[in-house]
């Protein structure tokens, strides 16, 4: 071979392998940004249903199965309740049984593959929980946003946003106390979500677009008789939250935020996510790289929006280390950084977005805490 067709060849598979790569890095960036709402989140386990019994079912043992709390079960066709393991029933070494709280649609069958969810209802708020709603459109950005409007007597809004594999249905595991201290609520879907409008590139932006939905939000309830408004946000939707009150021509009127597993370092987030999905270590920087130049700088965005010095109002930071996905370190600097303003409430051994499942009653008290002086 020549010595120039050599070069040449090893030109060719250099660019070749590069082009590969970038491509792969593309890909991959589309599978990290693009969660589908009401699916399990990449990474979290699919259990085999063993056995059903009288309030309880048999499941794979594993740290998911082991979890503490109350969680969905969601598979093909099946939505269930399962509440804590049940240590004291029989049961083979390589199971694990949870109580069997109820089962909201199809049945579990054994060998039924299903994953846990920090989704516990389905339905709206009248038919999971019995709480009168009115189904309202949110004028949004790129058209009509689905949501649910709960009465009440105060003047405070509760706009509550969801994040990642979840839906509109997620916000209603808190509904029930919200509407006991007599707050209105707005649960509002998002670009993205079953019902509201598609995005023109047809992935998530970890909240870095959404954002302008939740602006949205906020100014509806303005109109309809809400004199201030909580942000109250879970994964993505404490972003989109916190890009609201940073950048809203309305941010005056928000009183205060509660942020669950909060997405405050994208970056780290798209890392997680692509790994998550079993996107190869070496591609991890091309992923990440193609995600921003897919999206744009909403990286930067977002650390100015979470920047402690630019905190303008009352914030609940409710987060864990057992996070996989938002890592938990930048949580903790935030209320460090402002500890006259942030108030971190820590959840152990609960996965992303599913703080209040792990222990509902811990939650609500932080939550009573925090908004007892905001209402």
């Amino acid at each position: 071979m020549r010595p120039r067709t050599g070069a040449a060849v090893a030109a060719a598979t250099v660019i070749g392998a590069g082009t590969a790569a970038v491509a792969a890095g593309r890909y991959a960036s589309g599978v990290a940004l693009g969660p589908r709402p009401g699916r399990p989140l990449p990474g979290e386990p699919r259990l085999t249903v063993h056995a059903t019994g009288p309030g309880r079912v048999v499941l794979t043992r594993g740290l998911a199965s082991l979890r503490p709390g109350v969680y969905g079960l969601q598979g093909p066709g099946v939505h269930a309740v399962v509440g804590p393991v049940l240590p004291d029933v029989p049961h083979a070494p390589d199971t694990v049984v949870r109580r069997l709280e109820r089962v909201h649609r199809g049945t579990l069958d054994t060998g039924a593959r299903v994953s846990l969810t920090p989704q516990l209802h389905a339905g709206t708020p009248a038919s999971a929980l019995g709480i009168a709603h009115e189904d309202v459109e949110v004028p949004g950005e790129l058209g009509p946003l689905p949501a649910w409007y709960v009465p009440a007597d105060r003047s405070t809004w509760v706009v509550t946003v969801h994040g990642l594999g979840t839906t509109r249905e997620h916000p209603l595991n808190v509904l029930g106390f919200l509407h006991a201290a007599q707050l209105p609520v707005l649960d509002v879907s998002y670009r993205g979500d079953p019902g509201a409008p598609r995005p023109a590139d047809g992935v998530g932006h970890l909240g870095g677009s959404e954002w302008h939905d939740v602006d949205a939000a906020v100014r509806y309830a303005l109109r309809h008789g809400a004199r201030r408004v909580i942000l109250h946000g879970w994964s993505t939707g404490a972003a989109m939250a916190l890009h609201t009150v940073a950048r809203s021509g309305l941010r005056d009127r928000i009183a205060g935020l509660v942020l669950d597993s909060p997405v405050l370092d994208w970056d780290a987030t798209v890392r997680a996510l692509a790994t998550a999905h079993r996107v190869p270590t070496a591609l991890l920087p091309l992923t990440v790289r193609a995600a921003q130049g897919r999206t744009g700088p909403h990286g930067d965005a977002l650390r100015e929006a979470a920047d402690p010095a630019a905190l303008p109002v009352p914030t609940l930071v409710i987060h864990g280390p057992d996070d996989t996905l938002a890592p938990w370190g930048p949580s903790r600097r935030l209320a460090e950084s402002r500890p006259g303003l942030v108030t971190l409430h820590t959840v152990r051994q609960a996965p992303h977005a599913a703080m209040w499942n792990a222990d509902p009653d811990r939650y609500e008290e932080a939550l009573r805490r925090f908004l007892v002086p905001l209402i």
